[in-house]
């Protein structure tokens, strides 16, 4: 059942009497009197009336909201809503820095960029977080075991909601989204380096490495071979096959290291690029 969180009992009977007491709109005004006289009381005995309803309805809502009964079904609207925003967040400032820096092209049509990729990403987020949350109260309610999740039924949810949602290729150009390979990429760097550190940990990695002394000894070395390692494979790949790395990589590798090397005068040495 719905508890009805309505206004105190006496609030409403105080609206009520105030109201009650206002001249109605269809009495006639005595002698002398004007409309504009009556014009005020009229209104303001409109927006009490209005207020509380409204006050009505926002018991009525809350009513609902807090209602366990909702529960599930409201955490489907919050994880899309949440989904939404966060993506906004993430996704604009970056946008906004990397169209119009390293873009060409107008000012109306490098907004349109920042909106589409905007939209893009705040959109796929609430989609892969509402078909994970569904997902998830599925297999919890029809599961091996009704009513208890799984161990593995955060993967299957995660699986569904990345093949439909960062899996598939555009429908009118047969591409990947940048927006989806940067996401994916960047999701898959955390996974590699989350199993990096529970391949190690003690009590829950691998047999050799997570004991000591090879524990102490991989976590104090490992940081600053990976580092080297990246930096070089990635550069490796800049100079000998461009054409394979993420496109704003490649853009912002090229404006740092290969621009460098190409000027015409003090302007273009010191002040702009090209």
């Amino acid at each position: 059942m719905i508890r009805h969180l309505s206004l105190p009992r006496a609030k409403l009977a105080e609206l009520q009497a105030e109201i009650s007491h206002l001249p109605a709109a269809s009495q006639r005004a005595a002698p002398g009197d004007s409309f504009r006289s009556t014009l005020p009381q009229i209104v303001t005995r409109g927006t009490m009336a209005a207020s509380w309803m409204l006050e009505e309805w926002k018991a009525f809502l809350e009513g609902i909201v807090v209602d366990p009964a909702y529960h599930d079904v409201l955490s489907l609207l919050k994880t899309a809503r949440n989904g939404a925003v966060y993506g906004t967040k993430v996704r604009f400032p970056h946008a906004l820095v990397m169209i119009f820096l390293f873009r060409s092209g107008t000012f109306r049509e490098k907004s349109a960029l920042v909106f589409r990729a905007t939209k893009k990403h705040a959109t796929n987020l609430a989609k892969f977080a509402s078909i994970y949350k569904i997902t998830m109260l599925a297999l919890k309610r029809y599961g091996s075991t009704p009513g208890k999740e799984g161990p593995f039924d955060s993967f299957f949810a995660g699986l569904l909601g990345g093949y439909f949602v960062f899996g598939q290729r555009s429908k009118r150009y047969g591409k990947i989204s940048s927006v989806n390979q940067q996401i994916v990429i960047y999701i898959f760097a955390r996974v590699a380096l989350a199993l990096a550190r529970i391949a190690i940990k003690p009590g829950h990695g691998l047999p050799v490495v997570s004991s000591e002394p090879l524990h102490s000894q991989i976590t104090h070395y490992a940081w600053p071979a990976f580092a080297s390692l990246s930096w070089g494979m990635v550069m490796l790949l800049f100079k000998h096959h461009p054409e394979d790395l993420q496109t704003s990589l490649r853009n912002s590798m090229t404006y740092i290291y290969k621009d460098c090397d190409s000027w015409d005068s003090l302007r273009t040495l010191v002040w702009h690029n090209k």
